[in-house]
């Protein structure tokens, strides 16, 4: 495929996915364009193509195909994730999403590629996941193979990151392959400790460190407008934050497996796993699940967490958003919430 331009929303799974993606592009010698940062324009163009009742994340991907459209790419790379393990969905919205920009957009002039992605487990790198792909391109299935091996080893290394303690944050933002393996690299040859696992503290304030498990999905907890930069406002109050990226398969598999039956919706067991990890962890203060207003989900898991929460003596607290939400009502609600973890501590 020569001099074709195909988009990547910077919305829902890119936040979980990037890295594979970036270097599968990479590898394929093609650049691939992401859309812009969320603001209240791209949000505000996204909700008036949307349903009311759809949750503020598919709004925001609405918005960032638009903004896509604009920048005149040939293709908008959208797979329709079913399944990352066995007998377990995603959402009925991510089964659906190819369809429902289709709809909502018909004058869409790019073209959606849209593999059907059945995996079992987070590595989506069989072909027959993106034999669609392949087929647009003009990539033989024998380059794609050895694209796909490279993107999900490279993707393993960035996930590893994680699991040590680094943030999403910390590698977000940086949109050149090259310059995101010079920092990966970097990170795994240095010998210091993530940012956000310092014992110092932010040099804004000189109260006692705070430990938070920030429990949501990855498209909630990264979008810094939609969450009102949530992550660097509790930095700044002396909190160190602790997500569920951090928690390796193996600890989450061993929550779950203490489940009678998961749930229908695989990243929604990740949070469980993950959230369960955290109240048995005494260094953990708090633990806040940030959730989109309307996810079906959610409130299935919200309600869990609650129960659960009292059952370990956790501090809990559930923070809502949706495409309404102002920074006052962030900031008010974990300053209160920090403020009772601190007295509580000095007890």
């Amino acid at each position: 495929m020569k001099n074709k331009k195909i988009g990547i929303p910077r919305a829902l799974l890119f936040y979980y996915y990037f890295p594979f993606w970036l270097k599968l592009f990479s590898e394929l010698k093609i650049e691939p364009v992401i859309s812009d940062s969320t603001s209240r324009d791209l949000l505000d163009g996204g909700v008036k193509k949307s349903l009311s009742e759809i949750c503020v994340p598919i709004k925001v991907m609405i918005g960032h195909v638009l903004n896509l459209d604009q920048k005149e790419v040939d293709y908008i790379f959208l797979p329709r994730f079913r399944t990352i393990r066995e007998d377990i969905v995603l959402c009925p919205k991510f089964l659906g999403l190819p369809d429902m920009i289709r709809h909502s957009l018909p004058s869409l002039e790019a073209e959606v590629i849209a593999d059907v992605i059945e995996a079992k487990s987070d590595d989506i790198s069989q072909f027959s996941n993106h034999k669609n792909l392949a087929e647009k391109l003009e990539i033989s299935k024998t380059e794609m193979q050895s694209a796909l091996k490279k993107a999900a080893e490279f993707w393993q290394r960035y996930r590893n990151l994680l699991y040590q303690g680094y943030l999403v944050d910390d590698f977000l933002g940086v949109e050149k392959i090259e310059v995101l393996e010079k920092l990966i690299s970097k990170f795994e040859n240095s010998s210091k400790l993530p940012q956000s696992q310092k014992e110092e503290l932010n040099s804004s304030t000189t109260e006692e460190v705070v430990d938070i498990a920030l429990i949501g999905y990855v498209y909630n907890v990264y979008d810094q407008y939609i969450n009102m930069d949530i992550i660097n406002k509790l930095k700044e109050m002396g909190v160190r934050v602790h997500t569920f990226s951090m928690v390796s398969e193996d600890i989450i598999e061993k929550e779950l497996a203490e489940l009678r039956k998961p749930m229908f919706w695989e990243f929604t067991n990740k949070l469980y796993g993950a959230a369960e990890h955290y109240f048995k962890n005494q260094k953990i203060d708090g633990v806040i699940h940030l959730t989109a207003f309307g996810c079906g989900p959610d409130s299935m898991l919200g309600q869990i967490l609650e129960i659960d929460a009292k059952d370990y003596d956790k501090a809990f607290m559930t923070l809502r958003i949706d495409e309404q939400t102002g920074e006052s009502y962030i900031i008010t609600r974990i300053e209160a919430f920090i403020d009772l973890l601190r007295l509580k501590k000095e007890q």
